[in-house]
């Protein structure tokens, strides 16, 4: 048996090595004018491309049969410009047709391709005659089916323009497998590009890749990966008159405030919000519009459910109708400050209103509970309108500060101007919440109803205040004003009226009606009218607060209702000044000095106006009237004996 095997190995080793000095031999003889004008002839059936050699060719048949162009272009038939070049351009050829002088291609790799796509006005490019000659040559019953089992381009450069669009995009260091075997209608590329500094993992598959070319409806699943963001399609797509494609869409991103940046959208203004989105629905796209159904869409911890449309027809226009359960607005406003940092100022940074003009947007969103900020709302139903730069807010009705709001914000763009006009009802609410939260005073207690209805213009939030126009209107009731006790006081003044004014800043004041109108104007609010009504007493108030400054500048009238036993009412007049968050209050000291039966004399009798005033002074001192009374030293004088400015007179 071994010598039968040797004796039969000798003839096979000798017959391979006159296949492999056939094949060498085959390589020397080949025709290579031939090969050329077949790989030529070829490549321009499956790819409706002239092929335009400039550089070498290589021919190899052992121990790899191919041939390999140098510096290659190809053109459509009515193109100048080449539509793709390549420095290295390999065909793989089948080995068995080789050897008996046949050239078919089985697959094609290019080496640094160079690919140009030109879009017309008609929606034609350049490429028109590769697509049109895929679609002929795949048609059953064909003349000549010819194709390429696989393409691959590795390291290659994409250039789409499209002048109508105003779109120019490059692709660069792309690898790339594209395959449609000739048995399968199938077709699938894989692989992976640069696009704008990211690196992005795409694939494609086609379920009848005939009926894709042909603009007929096709099963259609895609696929880009990407850091700053992930999307994926798997449906059916059609091109007869316009693209129609139907299915569902998933969409992921850790910052879709990045996501837009890569894509090349203004990201909304300010730095806070819009990080992590998710999004699933039911896709159908027509032309230039994109209808969700279905929606399920997750944005920084926010979850909706609901309808959106897309449409890029010159201008981008976003619609929606979403539910929520719970929402939280905070991220979105974290970064835009009223107040500076100091809490006292108005915030002085320019506003960024460049992003009201990126894009037309009309929603419709409810919500179970709202967070924003500080301020809890319950069930909620808004909308926003934002269109040529003028934003439009809208609030249907709101469960906030244990009542009902409703109202409207808007804000236009004038260059960097913004021009704001605010319109809010807020029905018996909490006084104490809405007035710490909107304006920042926290002395105000009780429920009642409050209608605001303002304009502003400027380019920040200072600038807003300087420019504030319109009306406020305050009723209260069952409440209290946080700083100072009137019946207390009222009472221990009508007995002794020189017995100190500084408690006059501590205690609550309950009352049971509260009733406020303000005017503004350029940044003034004037009172004309503010009652405070109690059991025991009534204040009442006019005068000014400067909107930019921050400052009161009130006068008023405090009256016990009942007076003393046998006696006549007691009328106290005082005055508010200083910050809102601690005006200073103090009674009028030339009115208690009147009263007190011992001090009043003394102002009468003398006639020197600086005389007087010196007196006046020092009597102030003994009663805490002035603006320099410190409220914790003068407390002390309303439970000790007569002052001594009454024990001086007693005694004479």
């Amino acid at each position: 048996m071994a010598q039968g095997i040797k004796r039969l190995g000798m003839p096979i080793a000798a017959l391979l090595a006159l296949v492999l000095i056939g094949l060498i031999g085959t390589t020397w003889f080949l025709n290579r004018d031939a090969l050329q004008r077949a790989v030529e002839a070829q490549i321009r059936a499956v790819t409706g491309l002239e092929l335009v050699v400039n550089g070498p060719i290589d021919v190899s048949v052992f121990p790899g049969s191919y041939v390999s162009f140098h510096n290659v272009g190809f053109k459509g038939a009515t193109t100048i410009d080449p539509a793709l070049q390549v420095d290295v351009l390999t065909a793989n050829l089948r080995l068995l047709p080789l050897l008996l002088r046949r050239f078919e291609i089985a697959d094609v790799m290019m080496l640094r391709p160079h690919i140009h796509v030109v879009r017309d006005a008609a929606g034609e490019s350049n490429w028109t005659p590769f697509v049109e000659t895929i679609a002929k040559a795949m048609t059953p019953g064909a003349e000549n089916q010819v194709s390429f089992s696989e393409i691959r381009i590795q390291d290659g450069e994409l250039n789409y323009e499209d002048a109508t669009n105003r779109v120019s995009e490059e692709l660069g260091d792309i690898d790339l497998s594209l395959a449609w075997p000739s048995i399968s209608r199938s077709f699938a590329a894989t692989g992976q590009f640069d696009w704008r500094g990211e690196r992005v993992d795409g694939s494609i598959s086609a379920s009848d890749f005939l009926a894709l070319l042909s603009g007929d409806r096709s099963g259609l699943k895609a696929r880009l990966a990407s850091v700053p963001l992930k999307v994926a399609f798997d449906g059916t797509v059609a091109n007869r008159t316009s693209l129609m494609m139907e299915g569902v869409t998933t969409m992921d991103s850790p910052s879709l405030r990045n996501a837009l940046r890569w894509m090349g959208q203004a990201p909304p203004g300010g730095g806070g919000g819009f990080g992590r989105f998710a999004l699933k629905a039911r896709t159908n796209v027509v032309g230039g519009s994109v209808a969700l159904t279905n929606v399920n869409v997750e944005l920084d911890g926010n979850v909706a459910e609901g309808v959106m449309t897309y449409a890029n027809n010159g201008r981008q226009t976003l619609q929606a109708t979403l539910a929520a359960g719970n929402l939280d607005f905070t991220p979105y406003i974290s970064t835009f400050r009223l107040l500076a940092s100091g809490q006292r100022d108005w915030n002085r940074q320019l506003f960024d209103l460049s992003s009201l003009s990126s894009i037309d947007l009309d929603m419709r969103l409810s919500a179970a509970k709202v967070t924003v900020g500080p301020s809890k709302l319950g069930r909620t139903a808004f909308g926003a309108n934002l269109r040529g730069g003028a934003l439009a807010l809208s609030v249907g009705e709101a469960q906030m500060y244990g009542g009902i709001a409703k109202g409207s914000f808007a804000v236009a763009r004038s260059d960097a101007v913004a021009d704001v006009r605010a319109q809010f009802q807020f029905n018996d609410v909490d006084l104490q919440a809405c007035a710490s939260e909107l304006f920042g005073i926290t002395k105000l207690s009780g429920h009642g109803n409050l209608n605001v209805s303002l304009t502003a213009s400027g380019s920040s939030p200072f600038g807003l205040a300087q420019s504030l126009d319109g009306t406020a209107t305050l009723t209260g009731h069952d409440g209290a004003i946080a700083g100072f006790n009137v019946e207390q006081l009222l009472k221990r003044l009508e007995r002794r009226p020189l017995s100190g004014g500084g408690s006059f800043r501590s205690g609550t004041t309950p009352y049971d009606n509260l009733n406020i109108s303000v005017k503004f104007a350029d940044g003034v609010a004037t009172a004309d009218d503010i009652r405070v009504d109690s059991p025991a007493a009534r204040i009442t108030l006019t005068g000014t607060a400067s909107v930019p400054s921050r400052e009161y500048d009130l006068k008023g009238v405090a009256s016990l209702k009942a007076a003393s036993a046998g006696g006549n009412g007691f009328d106290l007049p005082f005055v508010v000044q200083g910050p809102w968050d601690d005006p200073l209050i103090f009674p009028d000291p030339e009115s208690l000095i009147r009263r007190s039966p011992a001090s009043a004399p003394l102002l009468d009798a003398v006639k020197d106006r600086k005389t007087r005033d010196a007196v006046r002074s020092v009597i102030e001192h003994f009663t805490g009237g002035g603006k320099s009374a410190t409220p914790d030293a003068a407390a002390p004088a309303s439970t000790s004996a007569p002052t001594s400015a009454e024990n001086a007179t007693k005694s004479n």
